[in-house]
């Protein structure tokens, strides 16, 4: 639905004034009182304002002279032009019905040399069957690069952990493993309500020489046959970057949430052995997600909340670049606490009277507090090939 001149807005204006004054539109889940971001879709309050007069004094046109140029909104890839697309090998044909786990398919890249992605773009086949894509490198050798991130979750005291679950967060299946690490080896992902990442110059992901690039596919069944063969743009860095971008993973997968409790809470925390700065936040949950904050914790005990998402929305998974990249010292943490609601109040919950734990399925849950960061003063990796 096109919402670009007066007469396709004036029979929504009441409409558009109540999901505008509650924020629910524009999609926007960050607290303001903690930090802001590049890429705050919010309106300020004297926007909101006035939109809401304008409803109230009859939603008139105005002088049509008045109005600004009409948007330009980009046709097909959102990054622009991608420099090389990378395409699944086959079709996937997905059944009517069912629970499908994750899929794996691997896609040559036949670099001879180390390229570094700029931006990335991924591009679902079937939308209306694919739940999200994440794209890894599973580079030809072991990464000789320093690890400088540790991950623990945070355990209530006395409590013991739930049972472990089949798959370390992060990782694709232990028979396809990509490289050590985990979230190292994450390019580019994909769910709905996400953009393309397009990182600033001087930084950029690497895709070393040789590598083969995975792609992780999460399938829902809809009661019709579909067909897949999902994609990837990536538009290269013109020369080596001063910095290379990483992916990190906070995740707590030891956790049960009770049957019926409204809000369970699960935490988990990583340290860094080395100066970084984050560029991006991205929590994710699933259905029962109800809200997710990460706070930075100095070497000098000092504690800064940097996001807080009251409101998470499975249907909107947002990544959150500060203004500023936060600068984080050697010794310092980021905490991640996350709250879930599996009482009957929660509208999204499947069923409240399961306890629920990690899990792949949208039924399931997680709790992963994605960041991506670079290394203060660590020289950019070559492969030695």
């Amino acid at each position: 639905m096109s919402l670009i001149t007066y007469r396709d807005v004036r029979p929504w204006a009441s409409a558009i004034r109540e999901k505008v004054t509650t924020r629910v539109m524009p999609p926007w889940h960050a607290d303001r009182q903690y930090g802001s971001f590049r890429n705050d879709l919010s309106l300020t309050q004297r926007e909101i304002d006035t939109i809401a007069a304008w409803v109230a004094a009859g939603a008139g046109e105005g002088n049509p002279s008045d109005l600004p140029a009409v948007p330009k909104f980009p046709v097909g890839w959102q990054i622009g032009t991608p420099d090389q697309v990378f395409q699944m090998q086959a079709d996937y044909q997905i059944p009517v019905s069912g629970t499908i786990d994750y899929q794996y398919f691997e896609v040559p890249t036949n670099f001879t040399e180390d390229r570094w992605m700029q931006a990335g773009e991924v591009r679902a086949g079937d939308r209306a069957h694919v739940h999200h894509i994440i794209v890894y490198v599973r580079e030809p050798e072991p990464s000789k690069r320093p690890n400088v991130v540790a991950v623990r979750p945070v355990l209530p005291a006395g409590q013991g952990p739930a049972p472990a679950p089949v798959r370390t967060p992060g990782t694709v299946a232990p028979a396809r493993s990509a490289a050590p690490g985990g979230g190292d080896a994450m390019l580019v992902n994909w769910a709905v309500g996400e953009d393309a990442p397009v990182y600033l110059p001087g930084t950029a992901k690497r895709i070393p020489a040789g590598s083969t690039l995975i792609f992780q596919v999460h399938y829902t069944t809809n009661g019709k046959p579909g067909v897949d063969r999902s994609r990837i743009g990536l538009i290269f860095a013109k020369e080596p970057p001063r910095q290379e971008i990483r992916t990190g993973i906070i995740a707590n997968p030891l956790f049960a949430i009770p049957a019926g409790a409204a809000n369970h809470e699960v935490e988990a925390e990583a340290s860094f052995t080395d100066d970084v700065r984050i560029w991006t936040m991205h929590p994710h949950m699933h259905l029962r997600g109800k809200d997710m904050t990460y706070t930075a914790i100095y070497p000098d005990g000092r504690k800064e909340i940097v996001l807080q998402v009251p409101k998470f929305d499975f249907g909107w998974q947002t990544d959150y670049w500060p203004a500023e990249p936060l600068t984080l010292p050697k010794g310092s943490k980021l905490h991640v606490r996350a709250h879930f609601d599996n009482s009957p109040a929660n509208r999204s919950n499947p069923d409240p009277s399961k306890v629920v734990r990690w899990g792949d399925q949208t039924w399931e849950e997680m709790m992963i507090g994605f960041f991506t960061y670079t290394v203060e003063g660590q020289p950019v990796q070559r492969s030695s090939r």
